[in-house]
C-alpha cells in the first residue's frame, strides 16, 4: 500500500487516514488511535481519530455529491460497480488476512466475506434496473397518475465490526444505488475491515468524488460524529446495523429530528428441533448456527428448543460433536473458534455462563477461556431470571431448553422481544412449515441453520430486532415516492 491511497507506515505499523470528498485527509492534529489484533493484543494499526470537524467535511461532501450522483443512469452506476467487484475479487486473499488480523475472523469466514461481497456488488446492479415507480388508477378523466421514486439525499451508514466487510458493503451498497450518496461511520474495533477498505475500492473503482465517504474515530468518541448526522439538514436517513442499545439512542434522536431510519439489530435466535428430525442433522446444523465466527454474528443460534423425546440423545451427540471443534490462531486455515473480539467480549460471556450455573444450569462443555478464546459452551436447565436466558450473548453460548409439544417450543421461542432469525429443523418438513408462520422473526428457516442469507432476500428482523430490509426491497427505504398527475383536459371545480 502507498500513501496515495491513505496508508503509511511508520516504525512497521500502517497508518490510516479518512476518506471525504475523493480525499484521503488527517484527523485534526493528525490525530490517531490504535487499533489492536483479537488473538494477542498486538498493535494492529493506528487509524485517524476523527470527529466533528471530520463528519462535517464528510457531509458536506456527501451533499455536494448528491445532485449529480441522483442523476446518474443506471448503466453508469452498473460500470462502477462491476469495477469494484472485481477490485475485490482481485484483493480476496489481502482482504481476508485483513479481516483475520483485525478483526479475529478465521481465515475461511474472512475468505467467504470476500466471495460474498463481490457477489453482493454484482448483484446489486440489478436493483438499479428495478421499476423506479408506478401507474395508478385515477378517478379523474383524462388522468395520467404516477407514484414516482427518488433519492433522499446523504444517508449515514454505521457499520459493525463483525462480518465487518460484509455488512460495510450491505450499509453502502442500496442507499447508493438508489441514487443516494452515504457516510459511513464503522465501528472503533474494526474501522479498516468495516469502512477504510470499502473507500479505497471506492476511490480505485472510479465512484465520483463524494458519494462515498468514511469517518473514522477512537474508542467512545463517536457522539461528535453523531451530532454532526442529525443536526445536518442534508442528511436524511440513520442507517444502523449494530445493538438495540445503540438503536435505542439513535431512533430517539431521529425522532427529534425527524429523520427516517432503518435498523438491523440483534437478535435472540431460536432453533427448534422437533422429535422425528434426523439427529445427526441437527447435532450438525446446531453446531455450526451456535459457533459460526464464534457466536460473533447476529444470525448465530442462542437458543435450542428440543422435544423431551430426543432431548437427551441430541445433546450427548451435540456436546461431543462441540468438544471436537479446533481453536486458535484466526490465520490457521484448521481453526473453527478464533477469539473474541476484546477482553470485554470474553469476560461478558464468562459471567453470563458463571451466572447461569449459579442459578441452577447445567454446563456440558466449555465455560472456560484462555486469553481471548472463549471455549464453545453449552448450558441447559437455564433459569428464565438469568442473562444469558434473555439477551443476546455475543460469543460461543448456546441455551438448551427442553419442551413436550411443538406448540411449546413455538410459545418458547416467541418468549423474548428479539425477532430477527429463527430455525425449525424437523424430518416431516410440511409439519416445521405449518409452524413456521407461527415464528416471531422476520426469518424462519426449515431445516438449515439460523444463520442463513441470500443477497436477493428481504432479511431484516422484527420488534426489537429492528426494521428495513436488505436486498432489493431496501432501495425503498432510501427513496420518497412522489406522485405525480398529469390531466388531458381542463377539470371542474365547485367555485
Amino acid at each position: 500500500m502507498s500513501e496515495s491511497n491513505g496508508v503509511k507506515e511508520v516504525n512497521g505499523i500502517k497508518e490510516y487516514q479518512y476518506f471525504a470528498g475523493g480525499e484521503w485527509r488527517p484527523a485534526e492534529g493528525n490525530k490517531l488511535f490504535d487499533v489492536y489484533r483479537p488473538y494477542d493484543r498486538g498493535l494492529f494499526a493506528r487509524v485517524a481519530a476523527g470527529g466533528r470537524a471530520e463528519a462535517t467535511v464528510a457531509v458536506k461532501a456527501a451533499a455536494a455529491a448528491f445532485p449529480a450522483w441522483a442523476e446518474t443512469t443506471p448503466v453508469e452506476r452498473a460500470k462502477l460497480f462491476f469495477k469494484a467487484a472485481e477490485i475485490v475479487k482481485r484483493r480476496r486473499a489481502e482482504i481476508a488476512q485483513i479481516l483475520a488480523l483485525e478483526t479475529g475472523s478465521t481465515i475461511s469466514f474472512a475468505t467467504f466475506q470476500q466471495d460474498l461481497v463481490a457477489a453482493t456488488i454484482e448483484q446489486a446492479v440489478g436493483w438499479m434496473y428495478l421499476p423506479k415507480g408506478e401507474v395508478l388508477e385515477s378517478n379523474a378523466a383524462g388522468t395520467h397518475s404516477i407514484g414516482v421514486r427518488r433519492p433522499l439525499g446523504v444517508v449515514a451508514s454505521f457499520t459493525p465490526w463483525n462480518g465487518a466487510n460484509v455488512l460495510a458493503w450491505r450499509a453502502v451498497l442500496s442507499p447508493v444505488a438508489a441514487g443516494n450518496t452515504v457516510v459511513v461511520k464503522p465501528s472503533e474495533l474494526a474501522p479498516i475491515s468495516a469502512g477504510l477498505i470499502l473507500a479505497q475500492i471506492a476511490e480505485e473503482a472510479g465512484f465520483p468524488k463524494g458519494v462515498i465517504n468514511v469517518v473514522t474515530h477512537a474508542p467512545g468518541e463517536a457522539g461528535p460524529i453523531a451530532d454532526v448526522f442529525f443536526e445536518s439538514q442534508d442528511v436524511r436517513v440513520i442507517n444502523l446495523i449494530g445493538g438495540v442499545k445503540t438503536a435505542k439512542m439513535l431512533a430517539k434522536r431521529a425522532g427529534e429530528t425527524l429523520k427516517r431510519t432503518t435498523m438491523e439489530l440483534g437478535g435472540y435466535n431460536p432453533m427448534i428441533i422437533l422429535d422425528d428430525v434426523d439427529i445427526d442433522y441437527a447435532v450438525r446444523t446446531a453446531t455450526f448456527g451456535s459457533f459460526f465466527h464464534q457466536g460473533q454474528i447476529c444470525l448465530n443460534t442462542r437458543r435450542i428448543i428440543v422435544q423431551r423425546k430426543i432431548a437427551d440423545e441430541f445433546l450427548a451427540r451435540f456436546t461431543a460433536r462441540t468438544k471436537t471443534l479446533p481453536s486458535g490462531d484466526p490465520q490457521d486455515p484448521k481453526t473453527i473458534i478464533g477469539p473474541l473480539i476484546t477482553p470485554t467480549a470474553v469476560k461478558l460471556c464468562d459471567d453470563r455462563v458463571k451466572e447461569a450455573v449459579a442459578k441452577g444450569a447445567k454446563l456440558h462443555t466449555g465455560g472456560v477461556f484462555k486469553d481471548q478464546i472463549y471455549q464453545p459452551t453449552i448450558l441447559s436447565n437455564v433459569s428464565l431470571d438469568a442473562t444469558v436466558a434473555n439477551e443476546e450473548t455475543f460469543g460461543p453460548v448456546v441455551v438448551v431448553e427442553v419442551v413436550d409439544t411443538p406448540e411449546q417450543a413455538v410459545e418458547a421461542a416467541n418468549r423474548t422481544l428479539y425477532g430477527l432469525t429463527s430455525s425449525i429443523l424437523a424430518g416431516d418438513t410440511y409439519r416445521a412449515f405449518e409452524l413456521a408462520p407461527k415464528i416471531l422473526a422476520g426469518i424462519v428457516n426449515v431445516n438449515s441453520a439460523t444463520v442463513n442469507d441470500e443477497i436477493h432476500a428481504p432479511m431484516g428482523g422484527v420488534r426489537d430486532s429492528g426494521w428495513g430490509r436488505t436486498g432489493p426491497d431496501s432501495l425503498k427505504e432510501f427513496q420518497d415516492v412522489i406522485w405525480i398527475n398529469s390531466h388531458s383536459r381542463q377539470r371542474q371545480y365547485p367555485f
